[in-house]
């Protein structure tokens, strides 16, 4: 099962395909504190063209581990990678966490079902549409 999971699951990690795409036209640019690996096209690109960048995950393909620095590199925000930059992140940033959507962790906001369905009383000021 191994090497039939590795062949043909690309949310698990790097493909045969992915692979063969670095080793042929990808420069290693540089690696996150999560262990991503950011790449970018080194050949094959077209006068005037900006060149491919691209990330492989170390897990899974969770796309909110990609920090801010990295975020605006891959999306030619900026031209320098985080790695040859001098970053120091602000005091207001948080530390990333990852996304809790469809997990027991997820917010549930009061009156939702999930968290208990009970939901503060209306007060008088609330009338509902009635068509006439």
């Amino acid at each position: 099962m191994g090497i039939f999971k590795e062949i043909f699951t690309w949310w698990d990690g790097n493909t045969w395909g992915t692979r063969l795409t670095i080793w042929n036209q990808g420069r290693f640019v540089g690696k996150d504190e999560f262990g991503n690996r950011y790449y970018e096209q080194r050949k094959g690109v077209a006068a005037g063209q900006k060149p491919r960048r691209w990330v492989t995950y170390t897990d899974l393909a969770e796309a909110s581990k990609v920090p801010p620095g990295w975020y605006g590199w891959l999306h030619h925000t900026v031209d320098e990678a985080p790695s040859d930059e001098s970053y120091q992140p602000r005091p207001w940033q948080k530390p990333h966490l990852m996304n809790m959507t469809g997990t027991p962790e997820a917010y549930r906001p009061p009156g939702s079902i999930l968290a208990g369905g009970h939901r503060a009383k209306t007060t008088g000021d609330y009338k509902p549409w009635r068509p006439e």
